[in-house]
């Protein structure tokens, strides 16, 4: 019962060799402060991982998007459709081929 008593009084940091038990103390409470600094730290990470992962596939499908676009405008129906207005139509006979030699 005494033991108790000291120990609710808090006379281990009061007494003449409490040194030791100061020292231990401080040791702990830096060690909590690293622990809960570092928590802190790997929180912060994982919502910059998190809101990286949505960039990424928000750029995926901004990509694939373009992509589908650029096939379409690149379709020769496209680019009839899109010249006809300004009088340009295909050939009706088709180009020739010149070769030259090396003699």
């Amino acid at each position: 019962m005494k033991k108790i008593l000291s120990i609710l009084n808090i006379e281990f940091l009061i007494n003449d060799n409490s040194f030791k038990n100061w020292r231990i103390i401080l040791y702990l409470s830096s060690l909590a402060l690293i622990m809960i600094a570092s928590g802190h730290g790997a929180d912060r990470k994982i919502f910059q991982i998190a809101k990286l992962n949505e960039d990424i596939k928000m750029l995926k499908s901004e990509f694939i998007e373009q992509r589908t676009n650029l096939m379409n405008l690149k379709m020769e129906t496209k680019i009839i459709s899109e010249l006809r207005p300004l009088g340009i139509v295909p050939a009706k006979t088709p180009p020739i081929k010149i070769i030259i030699s090396k003699d």
